[in-house]
Parts: C-alpha cells; structure tokens; sequence
C-alpha cells in the first residue's frame, strides 16, 4: 500500500510517501520568520505558497504519481489552525478527487511511531519534546499513556522564548545548544518539577532577568543543563513504574546532543536502552505522517476535521 501523508501543524510543510511501511519520499520547506516566532497566518501562507512543490518533490522522489496513492493522510492536530487547514484542504481534495481513503493523524503519535521505526525500540517510554508538546508517554493497553507532561509551556518554545530575548531568529534551539557548547559555568536555576510534571513558564521569566547581566553562553549551559535534567529526571521515573528498560527521545528538540547524551547516560546506569533518533526525522515531517497513516490503514474515521487541542491519550491504537 502507497501512503502519502502531509504534515502542516506548525512552522513546517512537508510531504512524505510510504510505500508498504518503508519510507520512500520526506520533502519539507520550513517557515523561518526574520523575527519573533510563528505568526499563524504567516505559517499557513507559507503551507499554501510551498505546498505545490514540496507536493511535486515528494513524487518525483518516489517516482510515483497521485494516481498511484492508495491512501492520503494529514495532520489532524495539535497544532495552529490556519496551518492545519492547510494540509486538511489539500488531503481532502486529493482523497476526493483519486477517490481515496483519507486518514487523519494525531501529530504526537506520529513522531511517536517514526522514533519506534527508526530505533527499533518496540516498547520504551518515550520522552516527546518540540516547540508546543513536552510529554513522557509509554504504550498501554490499546492507548499511549501520559505519564508526566509540560503544565504550560513546551520546552521548544521555552529555548524560542529565550533565544528571541538574546536576539537569536527563531528556531532559537540549534544556536543555544551551540552556545551552551562554550560554557561549563552553572547558574543555579529554579528546578521546577512535581511529581511527573515539569513547569517552565516561571524558569522562562526568571533567565529572562539575567540576560544582560551573566554571559549568554552561561544562561544557555544553565538553562539547558537544569530543562534537560528535569525531562530525564521524570523518564527515569516511568521507566522504574513501568518496569521498562529503554528509553526513545523524539520530537523536534531530540536533535539537540545534550539531552540525547543525558538520556544515554541515564540509561547507561539503569542498564537500560537507548538509541537516538535520526535527526531527519526528530522534527516535523511528512513521513511520519504517512507512515502512521500505513500503521492506522484499517481504521473507520468518523471525525476528519481539524482538532487543534488533539490529546495523544485520546487515540485508540488498535494496531498494535
């Protein structure tokens, strides 16, 4: 089965192709404003202006036509909804026009699955981190569990938020993790984690009265050091209540070395698993959407509009 998946949810378009559950095509063009962060409109002209040749890349790479697409798939949330209008009216018309099954996907549960795919972990607790999305999560009974989760902002958008305040053009991540590179020097941070949860909305405001005043390349070393710390501390957690023994990091800011080090070491002691995820597939892309289409084939949707608050706990995974 030839699966084409679009994923519109935020900064990125792309377009990926599966064909039998192997990947064969994942092309992207992502919204890189000149300053602030993701303006929703901004966002959904971008999907529309690109869509066209991230849609033509994607089958030229596949060498595979519209008509050959078994099955069309699209983000249906979370996410900002000018830009997941975007993926939803062009999944809709080409399901309609090829007469196609259309699957919508939750956009958590696909770097869920693409991070299963490609390390090979069949069962783990996955740490799920990117702009507007912080979760520990493992499979359980037919659902994907939240264990522990963000209860304001996603640590994506704590590094954007930071970043935006040292004069860093969004995305703010790749360059602290560069500064954070040249400083060994911690500056104690609030710690702020309760039981499984993590809060960051308070350490935001807290390193945004520093800068000016200590070295940015400290605040970046401190800052990722005490965020990192408190993901890991909470994925450990689960991993002991759970009784599993490996861990997958996957979203956008698993591209970052820092905190793929940290799980490693963490699983190192445990004795546990832990592989990194390919950084192509960390942050938003089409495959994962078409390949969690492939995986979701059988199922029967009532529900294909748009759901801009989609929980991952909310999904029935009946094909596992």
């Amino acid at each position: 089965m030839k699966v084409l998946g679009i994923e519109s949810t935020a900064h990125t378009f792309g377009v990926g192709i599966v064909d039998d559950g192997k990947i064969i095509a994942n092309e992207r063009d992502t919204l890189k404003p000149l300053s602030g962060g993701i303006i929703p409109r901004e966002a959904a002209s971008h999907h529309y202006r690109f869509a066209p040749t991230i849609l033509k890349n994607a089958l030229d790479k596949s060498g595979l036509k519209l008509k050959d697409i078994d099955l069309f798939a699209f983000s249906q949330g979370p996410g900002i909804i000018p830009a997941l209008k975007v993926g939803y009216q062009l999944s809709t018309f080409l399901s309609k026009k090829y007469k196609k099954k259309l699957i919508g996907v939750n956009h958590c549960i696909a770097h869920l699955e693409i991070a299963r795919l490609y390390t090979g972990m069949n069962d783990p607790v996955m740490l799920y981190v990117s702009g507007g999305n912080t979760q520990v999560i493992t499979y359980y009974n037919k659902s994907y569990i939240v264990f522990g989760e963000t209860q304001d902002i996603g640590v994506g958008n704590l590094l954007d938020k930071t970043g935006r305040r040292m004069g860093i053009p969004f995305p703010a991540g790749p360059e602290i993790e560069k500064l954070a590179m040249k400083s060994k020097k911690y500056i104690e941070l609030p710690y702020s984690i309760k039981g499984m949860d993590v809060s960051f909305s308070g350490l935001e405001t807290f390193v945004s009265k520093l800068i000016g005043k200590e070295k940015n390349e400290d605040i970046a070393f401190s800052l990722q050091e005490t965020v990192f710390s408190m993901l890991i501390e909470a994925s450990e957690r689960a991993m002991a209540y759970c009784t599993k023994n490996s861990l997958v990091i996957t979203g956008g800011v698993a591209a970052n070395k820092r905190i793929n080090e940290m799980g490693k070491i963490m699983c190192r002691d445990r004795k546990a698993k832990f592989s990194p995820i390919p950084i192509e597939f960390a942050g938003d892309n089409g495959a994962m959407i078409a390949y969690t289409g492939y995986l979701m084939r059988n199922y029967k949707q009532e529900d294909l509009e748009i759901r801009p608050r989609f929980r991952t706990d909310t999904v029935e995974i009946n094909y596992r």
